[in-house]
Formats: structure tokens, sequence, C-alpha cells
């Protein structure tokens, strides 16, 4: 397992019982010990399985199982055209189709940025599939009680205006015409970051370079660019999913509550604008075995800002649960 190098990792496809195809990379210790629980990793909006390729090896090389999918929209994985069909009930009935495809009763879920929101429903869909859950960077946040537009939440929280831009159906082809400069964006080293809230404006400004200060080295920007060759309509549904996403859990009356005594990790950084210290305090109302790692000076994307420390951290939580003889990297 090379990180620099995508082939070096075992590529898998299924046809799982959603019907929907799915790539995967299923990388599997050597004398892999049963016992040993697999981990499922779920990345985020615009990522790849290719966001956790630094933390793959190091998981596996401490004897687990590590299974990373393309998520739906993206890469080799199936692309609906139908929003609907983004929402996270429909992703987590896919994960669990995964992992009944692959024969794990239970595993740990770990997830970031959409993947970490993701991760925290199917928490809530799942219980009964899930060991323990590690959250990166996005902060659970219980079914609301009341439906909020991404309007009124980019009114009432302002960081998260880029959303309304996400959510428009022109975004899919602003986006497919600047992609570059996109991905140099969104990708931008923490203390190089710009306001989201004009996104639009940003990337078609041919004034800025914005991968000079992009954390992707240029074969990284190139792969991922490859990976949204065939669009950004999936990617993108996943805002698309709001009102969707309400009426599911509604309907479900799905707890606000993960089951108690359940072991959660959350893991963020202190310059990561879209996760205001109040909601991490938030989120221990409504999981009483919490534990949170704040990592000093990194912003969003901990797996590459924080790739060893990440890597270790998830480790160390699950050495504490009795899952892991954890030794060094």
């Amino acid at each position: 397992m090379n990180p620099t190098d995508p082939q070096t990792f075992n590529h898998r496809t299924a046809q799982i019982s959603t019907g929907r195809l799915y790539h995967f990379i299923d990388q599997i210790p050597k004398d892999y010990d049963l016992t040993r629980p697999p981990l499922i990793c779920l990345h985020g909006f615009p990522d790849s399985w290719f966001g956790w390729r630094h933390q793959i090896g190091p998981w596996c090389r401490q004897g687990f199982r590590v299974i990373v999918p393309d998520m739906l929209g993206y890469g080799e994985t199936d692309m609906p055209r139908d929003s609907s069909a983004y929402s996270t009930k429909n992703i987590c009935n896919d994960i669990s189709a995964l992992l009944d495809f692959l024969v794990i009763p239970k595993a740990v879920v770990i997830g970031h940025d959409w993947g970490s929101y993701t991760a925290g429903r199917f928490a809530l869909w799942h219980p009964d599939r899930l060991i323990a859950l590690v959250m990166l960077s996005i902060p659970y946040v219980p079914p609301r009680e009341q439906h909020m537009s991404v309007e009124e939440m980019a009114r009432k929280y302002p960081s998260y205006g880029y959303q309304v831009f996400f959510a428009s159906e022109s975004s899919t082809s602003e986006i497919e015409e600047n992609l570059v400069p996109f991905l140099g964006m969104v990708f931008r080293m923490p203390e190089k970051a710009l306001s989201w809230s004009k996104l639009d404006e940003l990337i078609t400004n041919k004034q800025i370079n914005f991968t000079d200060d992009c954390l992707l080295n240029e074969r990284e920007l190139q792969f991922y660019i490859s990976r949204f060759q065939r669009g950004m309509r999936g990617p993108l549904s996943y805002y698309r999913t709001t009102k969707t996403r309400f009426e599911e859990e509604k309907e479900a009356q799905l707890p606000a509550h993960l089951l108690p005594n359940f072991p959660v990790l959350f893991m963020y950084g202190t310059k990561d604008a879209t996760c205001p210290p109040s909601a991490v305090q938030n989120a221990h109302k409504f999981i009483s075995r919490l534990n949170t790692v704040a990592l000093e000076g990194v912003g969003h994307w901990v797996m590459l800002e924080a790739q060893d420390r990440v890597a270790s951290e998830v480790l160390r939580f699950l050495s504490s649960l009795g899952l892991s003889q954890q030794s060094r990297l």
C-alpha cells in the first residue's frame, strides 16, 4: 500500500442487495485475526476512497481489515440521477448491504465530513451493525424536530452559506466547468483558507491561483480530477436531500440520542470553520460515551493535515475498548 499510488491498494466492486454497484478498497491484513473488528471508512465531499490513503496502511498493519467505499455518486460507484437516492437512509442501507455482501455482521464505522454525518445516522438507522463509531470534522447532530431549509440554515449559521450554492441545480455545471479552481479552493491549507460565502464567485475568479496553497500535490490533484470526470451531479446531490432526510427521519421516529454506553470518538481541527466549539459541546448531550480530540492548528482535512495523529488516535480509541493491541505505527 503506497499512498502515492492508488493501484497498490486492493480494489473490488460489488453489486449489493439494494441494486447499487459499489467500488471499494478491501485491505485485509496478512494472517488476519477474525476476532478483530473490520473498519469501514466513509468519505465526504468532494472526496473519494483516496482520502483515507494515509490511514489504510497503518490500520491494516495493526491487524484491522479496512474497507473504504467510493460513496454513492463518486468514483466508480453508481451515480443515480435522482437526488432522493442520496438521502442518508438510502446511503446507510447501502452500507449495511455492503456489510452483508462481505458477510460482516458488525463493524467500526469511521466517517469524515458527509461521511461523518452519515456514520452518525448509521448509528440510528442500523445500530445493530455497529461496534464503535469514529466521527471526523463534522460532529453528531440529532434529527430535527422541524424542517429547516438550506436557506434558513445559511441565515442562522452564515458559515454554512456555501450549501445554498451546492443545493442549487446551477452549481453542477458551474463546478464542472471550474473543477481545478474548485478543488484547489476546497483543499486549501487552513491558514490560506478563503470565505466560502461567495464560493460561486471565487471559483470563476481568474485572478486567484488556488492550487498554489493546495494540500494536494499535482499528482494527487490530477487523481481527484479523474474521479470527477463523470460529473458533479452525484456528489452535489447530498446537499439536495434536506427535505427528504427530514421526512424519512420523522416518519421513522429516529431517536435523538445514540444508544446508552455506545462508544464514540470525535476528532476535529481547531482551525476548521465548519466545526464551531458549540457544535462539539452540543454533541455531548446526545452521546453518553463521547471522547473528543482537538487537533490544534489543523483545518477540515484532518486525514491529510494530521495523517499520523488520526491513525494513532483511532488505534488508541480502539485499544481503550479492548479491540486493538496497539503498538508503534
